[in-house]
């Protein structure tokens, strides 16, 4: 409130003298006054004006952290993308291994076996 306040005090102090300014010098500052509302006019329709190239750019630099996080985010993607496919491969490579196991002339129930099971573990882990 205490700011509102003195405004006023200044707003009125300068109105205080407007009546003793002569015509021609008021003139002259309404003048200066729509010349500086013209350039101010002018350099607004120049950073609006700006290309979404320009404009991309100064953003690139004037965010100092958006460097970090595209590399973090194609580090996240690189990895999901290398996930993904040793996953891809782990089921084809199971795929393989089940299609030759029912493919063979080994009937159901010796899939059932614990002794084959035993077998088919130490067989794997000579590999």
């Amino acid at each position: 409130m205490n700011e509102e306040r003195y405004a006023y005090r200044i707003r009125q102090a300068l109105n205080h003298g407007i009546a003793d300014i002569p015509l021609t010098a008021s003139r002259r500052l309404e003048a200066a006054r729509h010349l500086a509302l013209a350039r101010q006019k002018q350099s607004m329709h120049e950073v609006v004006g700006t290309s979404s190239r320009t404009l991309g750019i100064k953003l690139f630099h004037q965010t100092p952290y958006l460097k970090q996080a595209l590399a973090i985010l194609a580090l996240l993607l690189g990895m999901w993308i290398s996930f993904y496919w040793h996953s891809i491969q782990y089921v084809t490579e199971l795929e393989d291994v089940d299609s030759a196991l029912l493919a063979d002339d080994i009937p159901p129930e010796a899939f059932m076996d614990n002794d084959f099971i035993e077998w088919l573990k130490d067989d794997s882990s000579e590999e």
